[in-house]
């Protein structure tokens, strides 16, 4: 739900005649590319968000630093934090409504072939 909100807001699903005039050939994902699962959607702090008074405990703050200075994606917050999965999909969401939030989605790249 999450995943499909947070594409949908960014514009991820774009339809194949848009796909193939786009002039930056070399950042589309390729023919045979197979979807990485939802869960791999790249999160990373750009801004310090507004918290509501319920939302400044030292486990968000401590979220909110290591994504201020990597990129790290759903599966890793939800193995390090203490947040049930709901709760953090829905600060997650209140980030990016807030513009504080990049959402990377590595799904749009294509892998890079051994020996390129």
């Amino acid at each position: 739900m999450l995943t499909s909100t947070l594409r949908r807001l960014l514009g991820g699903k774009r339809d194949e005649e848009e796909a193939t005039r786009s002039p930056f050939q070399a950042t589309r994902p390729f023919a045979g590319a197979q979807r990485l699962p939802a869960s791999d959607l790249i999160f990373r702090l750009k801004s310090w968000p507004q918290l509501p008074e319920e939302g400044r405990t030292a486990e968000i703050y401590r979220m909110l630093s290591i994504m201020s200075s990597q990129p790290v994606n759903r599966g890793w917050l939800l193995a390090r934090c203490r947040m049930a999965p709901h709760q953090l999909d829905r600060l997650l969401l209140k980030l990016v409504a807030q513009g504080a939030l990049e959402v990377i989605d590595p799904g749009r790249f294509g892998r890079i072939e051994a020996g390129a």
